[in-house]
């Protein structure tokens, strides 16, 4: 067997001796995945400095402290979201035990992405570990040194066998991917998506896809510039422009793009000074094949601030692009990097038609004091979620479902929402031995009189409180002694 396949087999073995069902065991595990996060916090942000240039606060601000709340969210939370969930009954099922029991899915596997490395690999790793699943770690190849600290260092605080890590390259991603999984959790883009989805076709294996896309930023021409263009300004350039959620491009009447460029070249001296290069807080392209890949999205645009670059470091600059065509390079996929094309709009009819023309984005994001045109907004468009006047922070909000739609992903995590993702919510209806005479109606030979009695208790549905479950009881006892009365007499 290859070393992928011999990973799978022992997290397989090691689900089914039944120990990451027990909630004392889940707790424990990520318990020891929190020490983790906080005890390795020099290793994490020096890898993350050798791979991405990020600094050692921005490490904090940007991926562990998310994790770390939600794993704290998890250890809170976990009873409650493990217990068995109360439905409502019909007539038929009133003296029954009807509710949802949520159960592990099995062995999932895990393929991280190389941007937040931490936040989008072992974030749902933390959901996998509450719904009791075993788990397959393939962080990206990508960022090799924060691969490396998770091969070397995850083992010694979680169970090695049920979250063995699994290193390497597209060829260990292939053989993996040939193994049968209970579910595959994904984020990356849209081409290795669909290739996932089609390997995981081959098991009916179910999916979650964190994909990306080009996140719209609308301003409206009577908002707050100042702040509008700050917030935008962070969003963007945050990571160097590698961020899914980052805005893609801005959306603006042509009456204020100048004034849209000079706030946003201002923001960029704050954050980052005059000469980002020797920023600590300003990052570069993850390699070279995406800074060449950068450099020709700018052709055919006019650059309105700055532009300045270093192929040796992977370095560019904070970039504002105006007067950005539709049909322009940088306007037919995700930039992902500190490129920020500004496309002139007449009015919001016209953004919205444009949005609407193009696949569905992982984030859209309004800057607007008039609640009625945020109001059309969410209304007329769709996306995988949606901001307005800010960016990125819905991401840190555990109680929101994050994930794309269309295009732009499927499936959701984040608090309780990742927990569902990963477990099956199964169906339970238990009865007793009793009261056959109220199933007479069911059983053969059909007649119309039954079938009046069937429809009268199958088609209604009542949620009852305790006092209208007593009753309900009792109303019970006396339909079933009707029907005794009715039909075992007959």
């Amino acid at each position: 067997m290859s070393r992928e396949q011999k990973a799978v087999e022992r997290a397989r073995k090691a689900f089914f001796t039944g120990r990451s069902k027990s909630l004392e065991y889940r707790i424990s595990q990520l318990k020891n995945l929190q020490r983790f996060m906080q005890e390795r916090q020099k290793e994490i942000a020096e890898a993350l400095k050798k791979d991405l240039k990020r600094s050692e606060f921005g490490t904090s601000l940007y991926e562990t402290l998310g994790v770390e709340s939600e794993i704290n969210l998890a250890l809170k939370k976990l009873k409650e979201w493990a217990a068995p969930r109360p439905v409502n009954k019909s007539l038929m099922t009133i003296s029954d035990q009807v509710y949802i029991q949520p159960e592990p899915l099995g062995v999932v596997l895990i393929i991280g992405a190389w941007n937040y490395p931490w936040a989008v690999t072992v974030g749902p790793l933390v959901g996998a570990i509450a719904a009791g699943n075993a788990a397959v770690i393939k962080p990206s190849e990508v960022s090799a040194h924060t691969s490396k600290v998770m091969e070397e260092f995850l083992p010694l605080y979680l169970d090695k066998e049920l979250y063995p890590v699994v290193t390497g390259g597209v060829k260990e991603t292939q053989e993996l991917l040939k193994q049968r999984f209970d579910h595959i959790f994904y984020t990356g883009n849209g081409m290795v998506g669909k290739i996932i989805m089609e390997a995981a076709a081959k098991h009916l294996t179910p999916t979650t896809l964190e994909l990306g896309g080009k996140s719209p930023c609308y301003i409206d021409k009577d908002c707050d510039l100042t702040i509008a263009c700050r917030r935008i300004a962070w969003g963007k350039y945050s990571n160097c422009g590698q961020t899914c959620i980052a805005p893609d491009y801005i959306l603006c009447d042509p009456s204020i793009q100048d004034r849209v460029i000079e706030e946003i070249k201002k923001n960029i001296k704050e954050f980052y000074t005059e000469n980002p290069q020797k920023c600590p807080d300003y990052g570069r392209i993850i390699n070279q094949r995406h800074f060449k890949r950068l450099m020709s999205l700018m052709e055919g645009s006019s650059i309105a601030v700055s532009g300045e670059h270093n192929e040796a470091e992977c370095y560019i600059a904070p970039t504002v692009l105006r007067d950005v065509k539709p049909d322009a390079k940088v306007m037919q996929e995700e930039i992902f990097g500190p490129l920020l094309p500004i496309v002139t709009v007449n009015s919001v009819d016209e953004a919205i038609k444009f949005i609407n023309q193009r696949d569905k984005p992982l984030a859209l994001y309004i800057f607007s004091s008039d609640k009625k045109l945020i109001d059309r907004m969410i209304a007329e468009t769709s996306s995988g979620g949606l901001m307005a006047n800010d960016c990125l922070m819905h991401f840190s909000v555990s109680s929101l479902p994050f994930g794309g739609v269309g295009d732009s992903g499927m499936g959701r995590y984040h608090g309780k929402h990742g927990f569902d993702n990963l477990s099956h919510m199964r169906g339970v209806l238990l009865k007793q031995l009793k009261m056959e005479a109220v199933n007479k109606m069911r059983y053969p030979p059909h007649t119309a009189d039954k079938l009046g009695w069937a429809r009268f208790f199958i088609v209604r549905h009542v949620d009852f409180g305790s006092l209208g479950r007593m009753a309900m009881l009792a109303l019970m006892v006396v339909f079933a002694a009707v029907i005794i009365q009715k039909y075992f007499t007959d």
